[in-house]
């Protein structure tokens, strides 16, 4: 009597876990993540008290559901622990700011916008332009860059220049 019950006690563990451990892998895809790299970063001056800082990143999509790109910020930090919010640039406004200051060299990646979409399995390059209200030399001597990049359910990623 209690060796039929081990055997159906073990069974039933068995079973319960080989159904748990399925579940979990037709779920893994389904958690968002956006893991990237900032590849490149170029500034230029504007004038005495602002300065242009394009990054150029490579961000990964490894779930199996779309991400669409709600909002796009950067921030700056700087040595001394103060952080200073860009604004970013337009497509437009990026094409223009190449053609303008030959500085920055040529422009590589198309920039990532709103309603831009990283599709599944999916890695892309893109870059984000945006002008700074402090010198040059503040931006050359930050501690690092970092964009965000909100999602368009609420959710925020962030790349991390270092």
């Amino acid at each position: 009597m209690k060796n039929n019950f081990a055997i159906a006690f073990g069974i039933g563990l068995a079973v319960i876990a080989m159904t748990v451990a399925g579940i979990l892998y037709m779920q893994r895809g389904a958690h968002m993540t956006l893991p990237g790299k900032v590849l490149k970063v170029r500034t230029a001056p504007l004038d005495e008290n602002s300065s242009v800082a394009v990054l150029d990143f490579r961000i990964s999509n490894p779930s199996d559901v779309q991400f669409m790109v709600q909002t796009v910020t950067v921030e700056m930090e700087d040595n001394q622990g103060r952080t200073y919010l860009g604004k970013v640039a337009a497509e437009q406004d990026a094409k223009a700011l190449f053609e303008g200051l030959p500085l920055l060299g040529q422009k590589f990646n198309d920039t990532l916008i709103t309603r831009d979409r990283i599709q599944p399995r999916t890695s892309v390059d893109r870059m984000v332009a945006a002008r700074f209200e402090a010198p040059e030399a503040t931006l050359e001597g930050r501690k690092r860059f970092l964009i965000r990049i909100e999602e368009s359910d609420g959710k925020s990623y962030e790349i991390s220049e270092r």
